[in-house]
């Protein structure tokens, strides 16, 4: 049996019998050096990037302490924006169906506030939500926190970097003192090291090295005297990879915004993530970016952060990250859960400094690589193999995924192999179809019923 074996650990069975039927069977190196002070007990401090294996982790120290039969809140996990909570959530919700009868239930901005209410009055065991949106409902009292046994802060350091830390202190203060508390972070600057010991009793520290593989994620390198050749370079090195999927990033929400605009005009289908977007607005982008019915997303490092898109082909740093832990997060995006990637990166003469820091195998200014020639130009931007359709009529109108596959390939409709992803919100649902098969999907749900009625739709990408 491996050492790294989740049956070696001390879950109830019905985790491990679980995790059996997930295909789980070894842990990673955040879950192999993590768990063991989480099952017993102890406050963790835990660094790992995203697509580490983190929410696991947490996840099945709580639920493995969770008293079933007390239908109160026992556990809160907070996450930086409501996409994280939502997926965390997701994560647990199948880490525990196997134990009957545990509720999750979410808590995020940017949706009512009276559902809420509605939920919170019928109990739950684990509340997963945003630092806004929890200290809301702390503050009005519909929030109960007397048996809460499990804090957990996902991705701290993103909740620091957009301003929680206010909130944070506010909700630690209404929390009991006797508690166990793991804080995941994919960076320890100082402001996590600060606020760690405000909050955490006598923690365990682990960290996982973020490097990647050479061989599951190359790093090209090129040299670029102006910012003229470094936009050059970029539409050169995206003609030649011609990605279905494709992460640009920027240091500022400005060159983010003016990137954007500049690939738009050359013909690529690009989206611009960056903080000034409204919830809604952000929602939509990732859904059609995760859909591939856009291939270029261009982000900041901040707006990047707690995504969890798979088959990024490309990570290209339009400029070099200010810090190294940074960069390998950038990185990171690509070449997940087993997959290969590649990941591309400018840099100029005012850079050097940075690209050296980064202390890779390879001596990148030395090895710089020349750009593609100019008769790559000729080549025409990717198309996005899909497209996105959205309902309007989601969780509330009581929409399953399997209304909208079986709508779309029942009698005269597509094959079910030209059907994405199909993600249900509150009072939305998007789905992914091929690109040839859009047209006739649209027609079979505009002329169709869902749930004996008809809903608006439009094509949004």
């Amino acid at each position: 049996m491996s050492n790294t074996s989740f049956s070696t650990l001390n879950l109830r069975t019905e985790l491990t019998e679980n995790l059996s039927t997930l295909g789980y069977q070894d842990m990673t190196p955040i879950q192999t050096q993590s768990l063991p002070p989480v099952l017993e007990g102890r406050d963790v401090i835990a660094q790992a990037k995203t697509g580490s294996g983190k929410t696991a982790a947490f996840g099945l120290g709580l639920l493995n302490n969770l008293e079933v039969k007390r239908f109160r809140v026992q556990a809160l996990v907070l996450c930086p924006t409501r996409e994280l909570v939502d997926q965390v959530a997701v994560e647990i919700r199948r880490l525990t169906r196997a134990i009957h009868n545990i509720k999750v239930l979410t808590l995020c901005g940017g949706t009512a506030f009276g559902p809420q209410l509605g939920s919170l009055e019928h109990g739950a065991h684990i509340i997963v939500g945003t630092p806004g949106r929890v200290e809301e409902h702390l503050r009005k009292g519909s929030l109960q926190t007397a048996d809460i046994s499990c804090f957990v802060l996902d991705e701290a350091d993103r909740m620091l970097d957009m301003g929680f830390e206010e909130t944070l202190n506010k909700i630690v203060a209404k929390l009991p003192t006797k508690r166990q508390t793991l804080l995941f972070s994919a960076t320890y600057p100082d402001t996590i090291e600060s606020m760690a010991k405000r909050v955490l009793n006598k923690p365990v520290m682990v960290r996982v090295d973020a490097s990647h593989s050479a061989q599951s994620i190359p790093e090209r390198f090129y040299k670029v005297e102006s910012n003229e050749q470094r936009r050059e370079a970029l539409r050169r090195l995206l003609l030649e990879q011609q990605p279905s999927s494709a992460v640009v990033f920027c240091n500022t929400r400005q060159e983010v915004k003016e990137v954007s605009e500049q690939l738009q005009q050359w013909g690529f289908s690009v989206l611009a993530l960056h903080g000034d977007l409204e919830q809604r607005d952000r929602d939509e982008m990732l859904v059609r970016f995760a859909n591939k019915s856009a291939t270029v997303l261009v982000a900041t490092d901040v707006a990047a952060r707690g995504l969890d898109i798979d088959n990024v082909e490309l990570v290209l740093n339009y400029q070099v990250a200010h810090d190294p832990e940074v960069h390998t997060h950038r990185v990171g995006r690509t070449g997940r859960a087993g997959q290969t990637g590649l990941a591309l990166t400018l840099f100029s003469d005012r850079e050097a400094h940075k690209v050296a820091a980064l202390n890779l195998s390879i001596d990148p200014i030395m090895d710089a690589l020349p750009l593609p020639g100019k008769a790559i130009l000729n080549a025409a931007p990717p198309t996005p193999p899909m497209v996105t359709l959205q309902i309007d009529g989601g969780k509330k109108q009581k929409l399953r995924p399997g209304d909208i596959l079986g709508a779309l390939t029942g009698e005269g409709g597509i094959a079910g192999k030209d059907v994405g992803k199909i993600q249900i919100f509150d009072t939305k649902s998007y789905l992914a179809v091929a690109r040839n098969s859009a047209k006739k999907a649209y027609n079979k749900l505009a002329t169709g019923k869902l749930k004996g009625r008809n809903f608006r739709l439009r094509q949004i990408g």
